[in-house]
């Protein structure tokens, strides 16, 4: 777990914002002792926060990362089940409800998986990390009338979700399993629950199409800077995925 942790922090402070902030203070504090090679990387610090926090940017680094088209409900293919990943930000206690709900990321997951849920049958299977997947359990409940069949709450990354969901679901003979996700982490999931021995049916969410440009696609926001953050993690996360598999360091057994 110590390393699960480890990962996390080393993933936050390379990615953005962080990455280029840590970039900004190493120049600074290489002003005095090397002053060109400080004034490079405080310029490249301000230029790359300022470019992935624009729209023109993040959009074009979604756009390079989103592999599979929305789902077509009239193409399931013999799907079996609903497979809803965490998406995190949860909170343990909402006031308003007076118990656990969803993050805002977690909570578009929920309400597409339980819109599929509706319009197909199919059973509902939620994974994530203990009080995420709590939450995202208590919110399918309570404001979608849906209790899912299956409940995984040990798993820590897409790696786990995957593991753990095909355990689940091969006890009651289902191979064939909808994945509900964010667009740009559909194709680090399905490489994971392929591994894992399950037939993915992708279901993204989030998918963006070209916008066109104007003086707004230049302007930095929050927004933009998290989808920045999001591609660049998958960016880095799929080549780790594929050599963590291909070394045999860490690989699905199902």
């Amino acid at each position: 777990m110590l390393l699960l942790h480890l990962k996390t922090l080393l993933r936050q402070l390379v990615l953005p914002p962080a990455g280029p902030l840590l970039l900004g203070f190493l120049g600074l504090w290489l002003l005095v002792r090397r002053p060109r090679a400080g004034r490079a990387l405080l310029l490249v610090a301000l230029v790359s926060l300022w470019l992935l926090a624009t729209p023109v940017i993040a959009d074009a680094l979604t756009h390079l990362m989103q592999r599979d088209p929305p789902l077509d409900l009239e193409q399931l293919d013999g799907a079996q089940a609903i497979v809803i990943l965490g998406g995190g930000g949860q909170r343990s206690w909402a006031p308003e409800y007076r118990g656990p709900a969803a993050g805002i990321e977690s909570l578009e997951r929920i309400s597409y998986g339980a819109y599929l849920a509706r319009r197909t049958g199919l059973p509902i299977l939620v994974t994530g990390y203990r009080s995420e997947a709590v939450a995202m359990h208590a919110t399918l409940r309570r404001n979608f009338d849906l209790e899912p069949r299956w409940l995984d709450d040990q798993a820590y990354d897409t790696f786990e979700n995957a593991r753990d969901s095909a355990k689940l679901l091969k006890r009651d003979g289902i191979e064939r399993a909808i994945v509900v996700t964010r667009a740009v982490h559909m194709r680090r999931s399905v490489n994971e629950f392929t591994a894992a021995g399950l037939t993915v049916i992708p279901a993204p969410i989030g998918t963006r199409r070209s916008e066109r440009l104007d003086a707004w696609s230049f302007v930095p926001g929050p927004d933009a800077l998290l989808r920045s953050y999001e591609a660049c993690y998958e960016m880095l996360g799929e080549p780790v995925r594929a050599l963590l598999a291909a070394t045999h360091l860490r690989r699905q057994t199902g």
